[in-house]
């Protein structure tokens, strides 16, 4: 069962903006602040408590691309991790040291591009596991060996633990990282000043948003 995905369009993005750079004050606003009625979504799934309490993620660093170390990936999980546990629900990152003895209820990130789907990630809550695509990140490095592809792992991992996070539905802020920029109908994501869209790479963030955490918070109905 697919239950989230994040977007292929994030390479064609990543393809068409390489280089580009500029400061973008208001995409930086946009992420430290969520203001009165700007949590919004595109309401394809409901959003509901996280995994579990706190959420325990074991990296298996097997099949993963050569150019990205397991320290890297590690260091990238922890990072989202740490964000994310800004909504009240603490969470964990370990490194998987025996494939036959892992933390009852904890959830498995692996590179298994079968299991991703197409997709750069894919979070399955029903299997418990968090799967990265080697083959979307060689094809992305096939097409852009000049682009730091830290960055999109980086917000791949963030958006799919957002899932485990009781974020299903995703956001219609174009920053968050939870968000998707469009719905495959003709309608764009919100962003407050639509010139900025273009000024980085990806106007999506890497980590979650202030929006992200106050989402986070109102599913698992943690107090401010």
């Amino acid at each position: 069962m697919r239950l989230a995905s994040f977007p292929v369009l994030v390479l064609t993005v990543a393809l068409a903006l390489a280089g580009a750079g500029a400061e973008a004050t208001t995409r930086d606003d946009e992420i430290a602040q969520c203001r009165p009625g700007e949590v919004s979504t595109w309401g394809d799934g409901v959003d509901r408590k996280a995994i579990s309490s706190p959420v325990v993620l074991v990296y298996r660093h097997q099949g993963a691309p050569a150019w990205f170390s397991e320290g890297l990936v590690l260091g990238k999980l922890q990072a989202a991790a740490k964000a994310w546990s800004a909504c009240g629900i603490a969470g964990k990152v370990l490194r998987e040291t025996d494939p036959a003895h892992t933390p009852a209820g904890s959830v498995l990130v692996q590179w298994n591009s079968a299991d991703s789907r197409g997709n750069f990630g894919l979070a399955n809550l029903t299997a418990r596991t968090l799967s990265l695509s080697p083959a979307a990140f060689q094809l992305l490095r096939e097409r852009n060996p000049g682009y730091d592809a830290t960055q999109t792992l980086q917000m791949v991992i963030s958006h799919e633990m957002g899932h485990l996070y009781g974020l299903m539905a995703h956001s219609r802020r174009c920053v968050d990282v939870t968000s998707y920029y469009n719905n495959g109908k003709g309608e764009s994501c919100y962003l407050r000043d639509a010139r900025q869209f273009r000024s980085v790479v990806e106007y999506r963030s890497t980590l979650p948003t202030a929006c992200d955490i106050q989402r986070c918070r109102m599913a698992n109905a943690v107090e401010h």
